[in-house]
């Protein structure tokens, strides 16, 4: 094995304690059981994580770069294993939200020097290549997580969701020894303001979407506030945290506001599908852990194809290619009930990973394109800051559908299970119409989906 395959394997095992957090997903039935929660109440265990870490993510990046790739990883792994083992340990829910903010922490820091570490190993006409094997290797941990999961709970219960990565991290903490640092240009400035209204804006922006009443009210101002500081910060600072100027240009902007659409309906099926599997399907923890894993399982095909075909068909339309893929995937979902089989259920699942799996590489190669060499941990922290964005609004607004859907549907004196299928259907076809609705604006810019 090469230098440069050796330094990426390391990193790809490193990260993967990330992507395997889908096993929670499989887990959420038996923890709303194990502390007597309502369904609605999961979302907490997501928004909690997700805060935190979209909150740190850009900022975890810019001092990757300006610290070093290899050391900012390092501090990941750490705090990982840590939250990891507290996640597993916690008395209560009380405890299990604290440990979750403690993991964001940590997979702030993984995730935002972890795809600039692996770009590092290899040269840059290696770029698109490297990106597609990181976010393949990503997707195998989504979909090896739900099955995973889905063993781990019925063999021994929620806390081994967590537990069992404990000595991933651990391990390649030990093995970081064996990748080369990246290079870092020296005597760079950090903007600590910016760095703290960046934080402000994304967290307060994600506990808005969650809250309800004054309270989310008043996040929302805060948040508009902080955005509003920030973008003032950046245009005057002599190194911006990011440059917002670049958002101005459709080119840049459309392929952002696609990926959180992108993600917001591939979350919804990780949110709500464990439910529909288990009380609609009839399935097992197991069995519905192994169905959750075909998405993510196609979205590796999707990604190496990717890293295949963006050199001759153009990054901007392998990206637009994903986005339709990943819109009929949620289109037909909205369609599925009692009588729908496993087979149709895992053709839909694979069909919307493939588009996730094309996206994904696609729009990460389009965003490091558009900046500096030496801003490679922003750039990708950028990638990951959309894919968040996407999840956590889904965490809050889909089980808002959902409920508003299942309430409807009772009251109008359906019974239990078809109440469920009903908040189900209303929640993914909300999704469906929202994304179809945002690839319709995005043609009046018409040079979002072609390539330079």
């Amino acid at each position: 094995m090469s230098g440069g395959a050796r330094a990426l394997a390391i990193v790809l095992f490193g990260t993967v304690v990330a992507p395997l957090d889908s096993a929670v997903n499989a887990a959420f039935p038996a923890i709303t059981a194990a502390f007597s929660l309502e369904v609605a109440a999961i979302q907490w265990l997501v928004i909690a994580y997700m805060v935190t870490f979209s909150s740190l993510i850009i900022v975890s990046g810019r001092v990757a770069d300006l610290f070093g790739h290899r050391r900012v990883f390092g501090w990941g792994l750490a705090v990982s294993a840590l939250a990891f083992l507290g996640c597993g340990l916690a008395p209560g829910y009380g405890g299990l939200l604290a440990a979750r903010v403690v993991q964001g922490v940590g997979v702030a820091f993984l995730l935002g020097a972890g795809p600039a570490l692996a770009l590092g190993a290899y040269p840059a006409t290696e770029r698109t290549r490297v990106l597609a094997r990181y976010a393949a290797a990503f997707a195998i941990g989504l979909a090896a997580g739900p099955a995973l999961g889905g063993l781990l709970v019925d063999a021994f219960g929620w806390r081994a969701v967590y537990l069992a990565r404990v000595p991933i991290a651990l391990g390649a903490l030990l093995l970081l020894v064996y990748v080369p640092p990246t290079r870092i240009r020296p005597g760079r400035a950090f903007d600590s303001a910016g760095a703290l209204l960046l934080a402000a804006w994304t967290g307060s922006l994600m506990l808005a979407l969650t809250l309800r009443g004054a309270v989310g009210v008043g996040l929302g101002a805060a948040a508009a506030a902080a955005f509003a500081l920030f973008v003032a910060r950046e245009a005057r600072a002599a190194e911006p945290t990011i440059r917002v100027a670049l958002f101005r240009d459709a080119a840049f902007a459309v392929p952002n506001l696609a990926s959180v659409a992108v993600h917001f309906a591939g979350f919804g099926i990780f949110l709500l599908g464990p439910y529909f599997f288990v009380r609609i399907t009839g399935l097992s923890a197991q069995g519905a852990g192994l169905l959750l894993a075909v998405g993510p399982a196609a979205a590796a095909l999707g990604s190496a194809l990717a890293g295949r075909i963006a050199h001759a068909a153009g990054a901007r339309h392998v990206a637009l290619a994903g986005t339709l893929l990943n819109l009929a995937g949620v289109s037909i979902t909205a369609t599925w009930d009692a009588q729908t089989g496993v087979a149709a259920i895992a053709g839909t699942l694979a069909l919307q990973g493939l588009g996730i799996g094309l996206f994904q590489v696609a729009y990460a190669d389009t965003v490091i394109a558009a900046l500096p060499a030496e801003d490679r941990g922003v750039a990708a922290s950028l990638a990951n800051l959309t894919r968040t964005f996407g999840v956590v609004s889904c965490a809050a607004l889909m089980s808002a559908l959902f409920a508003a859907g299942e309430r409807a549907a009772l009251g109008g004196g359906a019974p239990p299970v078809a109440a469920f299928a009903d908040g189900f259907a209303f929640a993914f076809g909300v999704a469906a119409t929202g994304l179809t609705a945002l690839l319709a604006l995005s043609f009046v810019k018409g040079r979002a989906w072609r390539d330079a």
